[in-house]
């Protein structure tokens, strides 16, 4: 039996199919008549130019008007076909990311900040990343608040009202879905979108009041000009209205260089516009329950700026603005009616009143959409939870596992901080260590960002995560590996004043030799524990876990054993109370033949 959200996306996969299938056929017909349209208009139009007659004047304009009617409609249906291939294409992906075939998600590699806190350490950002395996936006400014969130954790009560918005957000798989689809008809960039803040950004001159004012004489004039010679034939008024088309193209020359101004660095701004603002429209009319929804949807709604209709405006005066580029065109539309200034004009009207909200506007786009990325991680995983959330220095998981490992190869264990909170982790090489170190960091970077958890059961402190695993060598800096990892412990240790933190090391100190090693290792965890930390230190010196008698109200021993069975190794990665003592190193090179 499929699991539940399995079979809901391989619904929606064929009902997109089947709609996908029905509109290609209308796509088709549509198309046909439009050509069965272009030929009768050429032959009405040809039957009229031969023999002058009303009848056939009349159904090549018929013709005409037609053919522009199923073009639209066509256009519609190319749209439609268009978004249901997107949903078709979003519930594939989801199905073939559940079956564990592949991750179809930007990886955010971008975002990664190798100085950062636990970044790098966790495995937050590249192929086969913790972001990659949430990621579901489809914009630069989804794409980047989500890589915000997992970088900075939420405030204490911040994250009970995201966790609440979550939870509305995971059963509203078809916004969710629209939300996407819609998003995945333009190409967005963090170049394109950066261009459209600074262009909002940026004031705009408009015409004068002289050129206002004969924005709106001359084109009077010259209307009233041809319209006095076809009903008086008096040439006077020919002459006037014909010396009135250059002097329009000369007041738009005056303001040629502020249109193209408007439009400078700003490609397919128009579809970019277009698009945001279907966006923005999606969450304008959904029904929102929760108070972080209908907060961010008021946002959206602010007095008269209501950001859907108004980015539509925006986008429509855009269109209007970029035909200036069309020669021809131009030259006909600003010759009789100085078209593009008063487009120029509108476009000045609408900065003045509403370019303030633009980044505004994007946030809160950004912000659902990477809200969807999470709420769709817990519609992926029901047996994930929501941890509660307190101030009291409870932190503790029930079957905690690394969300990134299968299912059906997760081995997950019951930890807590609450009798002892920093655990003298043992076990010999691949027994699980620094895989377990991992899952708790992982897991408390999704607790701060109000999501779920891989567990059965969580309650979680939340508090600033610091995390020293992956050091390397820097040759452009001529540092070591040594010299790195201590510079890490360094900024981990000033880290430690005046607030809680969880930290989690692993193997510290490894470009020592063992009596400095462990010497180090002692004195750093003893500088933990006077500090208010949680957390996590990964060790093959089992000496150093003799610290643990000295303060058994802090600290406490774990291992992960392994066992020999039938001349194979075999690891069960099972926490256990205590300290390792089997050990795999000398087994495993006695088995390769390294050593006798």
């Amino acid at each position: 039996m499929l699991p539940p959200i399995l079979a809901i996306y391989q619904q929606r996969a064929g009902k997109a199919a089947q709609q996908l299938s029905r509109l290609s056929k209308q796509h088709n017909i549509v198309t046909g008549l439009r050509l069965l349209l272009v030929i009768l208009l050429c032959v009405f139009g040809y039957n009229y130019f031969q023999n002058p007659d009303a009848l056939q004047l009349a159904l090549a304009i018929a013709s005409a008007i037609a053919f522009l009617v199923f073009l639209k409609i066509s256009q519609a249906i190319s749209y439609r076909k268009q978004y249901q291939k997107h949903l078709k294409q979003i519930n594939e992906e989801e199905i073939a990311f559940l079956q564990a075939q592949k991750i179809p998600f930007n990886n955010g590699l971008e975002f990664s900040e190798p100085g950062h806190a636990y970044a790098l350490d966790l495995d937050l950002f590249g192929e086969r990343s913790l972001f990659q395996y949430i990621n579901r936006t489809a914009t630069y400014p989804g794409l980047q608040r989500l890589a915000g969130m997992l970088l900075q954790p939420l405030p204490q009560h911040a994250i009970v009202s995201r966790q609440e918005a979550l939870r509305e957000l995971k059963d509203k798989i078809e916004f969710r879905q629209d939300l996407k689809a819609s998003a995945l008809f333009f190409d967005d960039s963090e170049d394109r979108y950066n261009k459209l803040l600074r262009w909002a950004a940026l004031p705009e001159k408009g015409p004068g009041v002289l050129l206002r004012v004969l924005s709106y004489l001359l084109p009077i004039a010259l209307l009233l000009g041809f319209a006095g010679y076809f009903i008086f034939r008096i040439e006077l008024l020919w002459d006037i209205a014909l010396r009135i088309l250059p002097l329009n193209l000369l007041v738009l020359s005056m303001q040629l260089k502020n249109i193209r101004r408007s439009l400078y660095g700003t490609e397919r701004i128009n579809e970019l516009l277009k698009q945001y603002g279907s966006l923005l429209q999606l969450i304008t009319d959904e029904q929102w329950q929760t108070p972080e929804m209908r907060a961010l949807q008021g946002k959206l709604n602010q007095q008269s700026a209501q950001a859907g209709r108004q980015i539509a405006q925006l986008s429509a005066i855009c269109a209007e603005l970029e035909s200036v580029q069309n020669p021809f065109g131009a030259v006909i539309m600003n010759g009789l009616f100085l078209y593009h200034i008063h487009s120029l004009r509108k476009l000045t009207r609408w900065k003045k009143s509403y370019a303030a909200y633009v980044p505004q506007w994007l946030e809160v786009l950004a912000e659902v959409e990477a809200m969807s990325s999470l709420a769709n991680l817990a519609a992926n995983n029901p047996g994930y939870v929501f941890p509660e959330i307190n101030d009291h220095a409870d932190i503790s998981f029930s079957a905690l596992g690394h969300p990134l490992i299968a299912t059906h190869k997760r081995v997950c264990n019951d930890i807590t901080f609450r009798q002892q909170r920093f655990i003298i982790l043992t076990g010999s090489n691949m027994s699980g260590k620094s895989t377990f170190l991992r899952t708790l960091g992982v897991n408390m970077v999704l607790a701060g960002a109000g999501s779920v958890v891989c567990a059965t059961a969580a309650r979680v402190h939340p508090m600033p995560v610091f995390v020293s695993m992956r050091q390397s060598d820097s040759l452009a800096d001529s540092e070591s590996y040594f010299f790195a990892e201590v510079k890490r412990l360094q900024f981990i240790m000033e880290q430690l004043k005046g607030q809680m933190t969880f930290v989690l090391l692993d193997e510290i100190l490894r470009g020592t030799n063992s009596d400095d090693k462990r010497s180090g290792t002692l004195g750093v965890i003893r500088k933990l524990i006077a500090a208010q930390t949680f957390g996590a230190i990964a060790t093959h010196d089992l000496e150093v876990c003799a610290i643990t008698d000295q303060h058994p109200e802090t600290l406490v021993n774990k291992c992960f054993e392994v066992e020999i069975v039938q001349d194979e190794l075999v690891f069960d990665y099972k926490l256990r109370t205590g300290i390792c003592h089997n050990k795999s190193a000398t087994f495993l090179m006695k088995k390769m033949k390294i050593i006798a």
